[in-house]
């Protein structure tokens, strides 16, 4: 197959080293030239354009069958979230519509899910979480399902809190010493391993169907404290201190507390992950 992947970054890199693993051809989109030595070394040919930009896109050839769009906003607010998840998804729409295309993948976010009281939660699940920038993300995936229903190959991937080599919150955070213990710290995190998200899209272009979400989070669901003394047993440290909940700046920051089922991912995609718990992942990164 001829794949692209969009936004060919932290998971898009892991992703495109499988495919050409699998044999097939793999172009990976960045905004800007920064990474096109590691791309090459994968055997993933760089490809530079903005999604945002459309007039730069539509003079691009469009002739894939597999396209990936797991493009980030780096941590932007409202507005950049509306122009690259959005407005990119609506262009890269624009541009494959005369393309022979036969599986398109998008990776939301399990932010979509506004549970608060934790609660299990499927695709099936309301939607309809207070954070500005998760309704946007709501927003994304209703234009790739109204497109599926005209005939679009749109796979909708939720994806839980991505950590791996260099990257995860709650890790970066108890080893800088800048983590507490909040409350009760009973608030569910769920999570997925960096090359267990790239596993998961390349089962969605496989065998994922159109028209369709999966959630992609790994199969242990676990708590804020469970997680601290996970840590503080691998690090032998003590436990971060504790802070009051803060029920406010949750309100505010939209954040959960929510348990993700991933049953559809194993059934229907028939995904094993390399890294079914946190505990195997943080274990993984520290090697």
């Amino acid at each position: 197959m001829r794949v692209l992947i969009v936004g060919c970054g932290y998971v898009g890199l892991p992703l495109g080293e499988e495919l050409t693993r699998q044999g097939h051809q793999v172009w990976g989109m960045r905004r800007t030239d920064n990474g096109r030595t590691q791309l090459e070394r994968a055997g993933i040919t760089p490809l530079i354009a903005d999604i945002t930009d459309f007039p730069a896109l539509s003079g691009l050839p469009a002739n894939y069958d597999w396209v990936v769009n797991c493009v980030s906003a780096s941590g932007g607010g409202l507005e950049e979230y509306q122009r690259v998840y959005l407005q990119g998804t609506r262009y890269l729409l624009r541009w494959l519509e005369s393309a022979p295309l036969k599986k398109f993948v998008y990776t939301s976010s399990t932010s979509v899910y506004a549970q608060t009281d934790g609660s299990a939660v499927d695709e099936n699940s309301p939607t309809e979480p207070e954070a500005d920038t998760a309704r946007v993300l709501v927003a994304t995936e209703r234009v790739l399902l109204e497109a599926s229903r005209h005939g679009f190959p749109a796979v909708v991937l939720r994806l839980a809190g991505i950590y791996g080599p260099g990257r995860g919150y709650w890790f970066k955070r108890f080893l800088q010493g800048n983590a507490a213990i909040e409350g009760k710290a009973e608030r569910i995190l769920n999570m997925i391993h960096r090359h267990d998200a790239a596993g998961a899209i390349s089962a969605a272009l496989s065998r994922g169907q159109p028209g369709t979400i999966y959630n992609v989070a790994d199969d242990e669901p676990t708590t804020q404290r469970a997680l601290f003394e996970f840590l503080a047993e691998m690090f032998a440290c003590p436990l971060p201190s504790s802070a009051p909940s803060d029920e406010g700046a949750v309100f505010n920051r939209g954040v959960t507390n929510k348990r993700v089922l991933n049953r559809r991912l194993h059934d229907e995609l028939g995904y094993q992950f390399k890294y079914p718990s946190f505990r195997q992942g943080f274990a993984s990164v520290l090697d």
